[in-house]
């Protein structure tokens, strides 16, 4: 019987997801049927198939209990487990990658509970010009604020976020504008990176912000750091099927911006058989 996997997608796609389609043909390629269904898509577990694989579900972090839970109850395997996506959903794991030892940017916690408990938010300080606020649960860039450092509009910002969402506090890297690298791994190994560099004057690297990315030569110090923090994911990083991890600073000290395990752009057009990759590691988990 030929196997099938089910490619997980959003109902509604703010841009273009090239990726999804690009991985269902690599698959094709390989004899394996693929199906591209949102993830909220009634009857999802009823799809006879043999394996689901997290893509472009990028409407998750509004609805994350739920996304959980229907992950959760899946009858087919997920590529990447429930118990990594919970994990990674909370940008709280910074901290353990720093406590483990990985190179990670400075990264303060705020907890919402602690403050609709009544305990005062006082900024951190890193001795640094600016600082950057961002929600525990967030992706491609949303609810992310640049501040002076100790300003009332960064304590705004951060007491605003605080009422519905646990939040980060990260001195701003400089560096940030001579570009981030992405490391991606699929099945287990390092298959490729890029460079994504913000537009001019600003200092997301997201595409739809202005930024581009081209293909990157990591350093022997990158490719460390990558595997300090895929070594503190739960079950080890062997369980993955990809994984992304966000580097900034200089190629030879660098410190881990994000991990990211759940539906990270793979950046595959600008590696030649990274699809074809990613595809013989889905297959062979059928």
């Amino acid at each position: 019987m030929v196997p099938t996997i089910l490619l997980l997608t959003a109902e509604v796609l703010p841009h273009d997801d090239y990726e999804t389609a690009l991985v269902a043909e690599a698959l094709t390629d390989l004899g394996v049927k693929s199906q591209i269904v949102p993830w909220d898509a009634d009857g999802l577990s009823d799809i006879p198939a043999d394996l689901a694989v997290i893509r472009s579900t990028w409407d998750y972090t509004g609805a994350l209990p739920k996304f959980l839970d229907v992950l959760g109850r899946l009858p087919m395997v997920l590529s990447n487990p429930v118990e990594v996506v919970r994990w990674n959903s909370h940008k709280g794991y910074l901290v353990e990658l720093a406590e483990a030892g990985a190179p990670v940017v400075p990264t303060r916690l705020f907890r919402a509970a602690d403050f609709a408990a009544g305990d005062p938010v006082v900024l951190p300080s890193f001795d640094t010009p600016e600082i950057v606020i961002k929600p525990a649960v967030s992706a491609g860039g949303a609810g992310v604020g640049r501040f002076a450092d100790g300003s009332a509009a960064a304590l705004d910002h951060l007491t605003s976020t605080l009422r519905t969402a646990d939040a980060l506090v990260q001195p701003f890297q400089p560096g940030v504008s001579e570009g981030e690298r992405s490391l991606i791994h699929l099945g287990g190994v390092f298959s490729h990176a890029v460079r994504k560099t913000p537009a001019e004057g600003d200092y997301r690297v997201q595409e739809r912000f202005g930024g581009s990315n081209r293909p990157h030569q990591p350093s022997g110090a990158e490719l460390a750091a990558a595997a300090a923090a895929l070594s503190v994911v739960p079950g080890g990083s062997d369980v993955l099927s990809y994984a992304r991890v966000d580097l900034v600073g200089p190629e030879d000290n660098p410190l881990i911006m994000e991990l990211e395990l759940i539906e990270p752009e793979l950046f595959l057009r600008y590696a030649d058989g990274s699809a074809e990759r990613l595809a013989k590691a889905l297959a062979a988990m059928v």
